[in-house]
């Protein structure tokens, strides 16, 4: 009897397989990415987010989606800028920030990124500021629970003309007061000092490095308004880096 009982124990003991050293990992890293929450972004823009002077694949955007420079993050960006287009300066494809809006955002749209536009230098501040109004408020009837970030135009030097400086403050007045975060590149200096390596030789569009330099200061903005830190206390409405939420 001793003999069979020895017999059925190591049976049981050559029946159970050995742990395979990496398949936990696999598994909990699987795990991982299933629960990794997607965000929902739209890009109303200009060329500076085409890419235009690199590539498609190049343009911040496209970073943003395929490659967010902390991998714990995940974006799902609906790029919708067209070249030559403005609040009201209409670009390719017959657009404008207003239709890029239309034809983008959705309901479950999280968060919605107007970036620019220089394009539209040039025309009255008051028609600048009420197409911003309305694009601003196309978006709260298309997803009343996005967050609108309208980030005004850069510029690569320190002393911008008047003209753009006029977009800028149409920008910052109409996103007072639909609500909308406003963030100001002139202000905060984006670009200045590194213009020969981020800029193209059009003295326009940005380089592949410049648009990784891009991708840096909106991927920072959007992940604080969208991304939870439970760690982190909250941003605050305003500060005096060139950004202020309207009250």
């Amino acid at each position: 009897m001793l003999a069979v009982v020895a017999m059925l124990v190591l049976s049981a003991c050559h029946g159970v397989p050995a742990a395979t050293p990496g398949a936990a990992s696999t598994a909990s890293s699987s795990a991982s990415q299933a629960d990794k929450q997607v965000h929902k972004v739209v890009v109303v823009g200009d060329s500076l987010s085409t890419g235009m002077g690199s590539s498609v694949e190049d343009a911040w955007p496209s970073l943003l989606s395929a490659a967010p420079l902390d991998p714990e993050d995940s974006f799902d960006v609906v790029n919708a800028s067209q070249n030559g287009s403005g609040y009201v300066q209409v670009g390719s494809n017959n657009s404008t920030f207003g239709k890029q809006v239309e034809q983008a955002v959705t309901s479950d749209t999280e968060l919605v990124v107007f970036f620019g536009s220089e394009n539209d230098m040039g025309n009255s501040t008051a028609d600048i500021g009420a197409a911003a109004t309305a694009a601003f408020g196309a978006v709260k009837a298309k997803s009343p629970h996005a967050v609108v970030l309208a980030v005004g135009p850069p510029a690569y030097t320190t002393q911008p003309e008047a003209a753009r400086l006029a977009v800028r403050d149409a920008i910052r007045k109409a996103a007072s007061g639909a609500g909308a975060l406003f963030v100001d590149p002139i202000e905060q200096g984006w670009f200045i000092g590194e213009v020969a390596e981020l800029v193209g030789p059009d003295g326009v569009h940005p380089t592949a490095a410049g648009q990784r330099y891009l991708q840096a200061q909106l991927e920072k903005l959007i992940k604080e308004e969208i991304v939870p830190n439970p760690t982190a206390a909250a941003p605050p409405l305003s500060d005096p880096s060139g950004s202020a939420r309207a009250k």
